[in-house]
């Protein structure tokens, strides 16, 4: 059996940046990383827009070997200009690899899948289930690769998934998420997902202005604020929609 967790743990390089004046160093989270230890099993990422999850997800994939575009271990793809994060970041793997890699973000999907299209000729069903990933829908394209692509053995990155599944297919993708840590995978998930987040066995990092800790579900912005609406979602929307009108008067 493989050793995980297979990534056990990321940060910044002692003395390494010159200068934190500037992008992506300026973001409060980067500017102050801890060293992030990661669970064997799921790691999230959660915090507001702007708070830096992308940016460290990006790097991650990109330190690891992967494209920033999202997919395989192989680069095949231009990288975003700037990504200046992934040389300046040290961390430690176990003394076992992965047999699989994988970058998934709802971002990029598109150009993954056309990557795709044009190295197996607009087959890919022995890895993929499909045909091509654009006769999907871009759930179905997500719940695709989950189901037939990765394969177990795997460090799986994925980028805000939830924006391509419905509360549904969140669920059937908690569900792959599980079959595939039963199948000693690790993953690293930034998510805005209440039906997600609710994963067992995982930790929880959240990226704000004060920096980067661990919290627990319960506290996560995405449980709060959905529990706060189901239970009083007339009120909310009373208060949202009828004040700024009354606002405007």
């Amino acid at each position: 059996m493989e050793a995980k967790p297979y990534l056990q743990e990321i940060g910044l390089k002692e003395g390494s940046i010159a200068s934190f004046a500037n992008y992506p160093f300026n973001i409060p989270s980067i500017k102050m990383m801890p060293v992030i230890k990661f669970h064997a099993d799921v790691t999230f990422i959660v915090g507001e827009n702007g708070s830096g999850k992308s940016t460290f997800i990006e790097a991650l994939a990109q330190w690891l070997g992967i494209s920033a575009q999202g997919g395989s271990n192989q680069v095949y793809m231009e990288e975003s200009a700037g990504l200046l994060l992934p040389r300046h970041l040290k961390g430690s793997k176990s003394y076992r690899k992965p047999k699989d890699y994988f970058f998934l973000r709802a971002e990029s999907l598109y150009n993954v899948a056309t990557y795709l299209d044009e190295v197996y000729q607009g087959s890919v069903a022995e890895n993929y289930g499909v045909n091509s990933l654009h006769e999907c829908s871009h759930g179905e394209s997500f719940l695709a690769i989950m189901a037939n692509r990765l394969g177990g053995n795997g460090l799986y990155i994925f980028d805000e998934p939830e924006a391509a599944l419905s509360p549904t297919r969140q669920l059937t993708a908690l569900s792959l998420i599980d079959t595939l840590v039963k199948k000693n995978s690790q993953f690293i998930i930034a998510t805005h997902s209440p039906i997600l987040l609710a994963y067992p066995n995982s930790i929880i990092y959240q990226f704000d202005e004060s920096g980067i800790k661990e919290i627990s579900y319960e506290d996560t912005q995405p449980f709060i604020v959905t529990k706060s609406f189901l239970n009083n979602h007339k009120s909310m929307i009373n208060n949202l929609l009828y004040n700024s009108e009354n606002d405007k008067g």
